[in-house]
């Protein structure tokens, strides 16, 4: 599924861009069993919420929850077709359980190296409170399988058609929400992310999805953390403010971004690099780790400790800037290792 990068720049480029994001539409009903919704009392365990997510039959459906506080000792896993847990706004809290040195929500199988594509899967209407500072470690196992996966909000790998929409993710010993393998067409709606060890919101491994109406706000790494592959996608109207950097790209191309607002970072707004590796010659330039074919429409960065977009590398190029807003920013508004990497309109 691609678009010319031509043909995607600028205001007129968003209806095609929809055109090619993939969008949820759910539930997918099995010819045999209907959906069935399952509303849980207040202060159950998360082993009853994963019994209840693993109860619901094969055409799926959701678990409810209601307001109040949730304690969690171990992850909750929506690792097959169709299901949806709901709570009933920023009151509904799961909380991370001190020393509990897990992510709060999986969804896709809880593996290192997941063999199946889980589909159709939906979080919404929740806050996550990883409890970061009574946490001891990032990684979820130490050993064998869980021993890749990192403690955020909420880990979403090797899945496909999913939503997570209206949640918030706080205090949590790695990133807010992360992607990290495998996903595509995955739609994140009204995110809220602070106050989490490294990102806001890190993406990786991940195409043609459609990231909208975010709140990233104080993280001590980035607002936006993107690497690995992140290709096809589009970011619009995010605000970004606070964290020690707004964007972070490697690895990134032909995604769009629209409408984003970084202000008062420690250090850029947007900063561009490639990975290097060691070669027979010295230290150069990974494979395929450029940033490339980028455009950013209305980008605005305000009072940050560095450049308003730095672009670290001479392998980052084709990248497009329409209609920004720099201001204030300690080490001006374009830094590029060398001139012309950058087009501005």
């Amino acid at each position: 599924m691609k678009t010319n990068f031509n043909q995607l720049v600028g205001w007129e480029a968003v209806a095609r861009i929809t055109a090619v994001v993939c969008f949820l539409i759910f539930p997918v009903l099995s010819p045999a069993t209907e959906p069935v919704s399952l509303t849980l009392p207040v202060g159950v365990s998360e082993i009853e919420i994963q019994k209840a997510l693993d109860a619901l039959p094969a055409a799926g459906g959701e678990v409810v929850l209601p307001a109040g506080k949730f304690l969690i000792r171990q992850p909750i896993v929506l690792r097959r077709d169709n299901q949806v847990l709901r709570g009933s706004g920023a009151a509904t809290i799961l909380r991370l359980a001190d020393n509990a040195n897990c992510p709060v929500i999986i969804m896709g199988e809880p593996v290192n190296a997941p063999k199946t594509v889980v589909q159709n899967l939906r979080v919404s209407d929740l806050f996550i409170d990883g409890n970061r500072r009574n946490q001891t470690r990032e990684l979820w196992r130490l050993e064998g399988e869980g021993s890749e996966i990192r403690n955020n909000g909420i880990t979403i790998q090797s899945v496909s058609d999913c939503v997570v929409e209206r949640v918030t993710c706080a205090h949590n010993r790695s990133g807010g929400l992360v992607t990290t393998m495998g996903v595509e067409c995955l739609t994140v709606r009204g995110l809220e992310s602070f106050d989490n060890e490294f990102d806001g919101l890190a993406c990786y491994l991940t195409t043609d999805s459609l990231f909208t109406d975010l709140y990233l706000h104080d993280n001590p790494g980035a607002g936006i953390s993107l690497d690995l592959a992140f290709n096809h996608n589009v970011i619009s109207n995010a605000w970004l403010n606070g964290n020690d950097l707004g964007i972070f790209m490697r690895a990134s191309r032909e995604n769009q971004f629209l409408n984003v607002s970084i202000r008062n970072s420690l250090h850029h707004g947007v900063f561009m690099a490639h990975s290097e590796m060691q070669t027979a010659t010295g230290w150069g330039p990974a494979p395929k780790t450029e940033c490339v074919y980028n455009a950013f429409t209305n980008l605005i960065a305000m009072n940050c400790g560095g450049a308003a977009f730095r672009v670290n590398n001479t392998t980052c190029t084709n990248n497009i800037i329409i209609r920004p807003k720099f201001e204030g920013n300690v080490s001006g508004n374009l830094s590029l290792a060398q001139p012309n990497l950058v087009s501005v309109q």
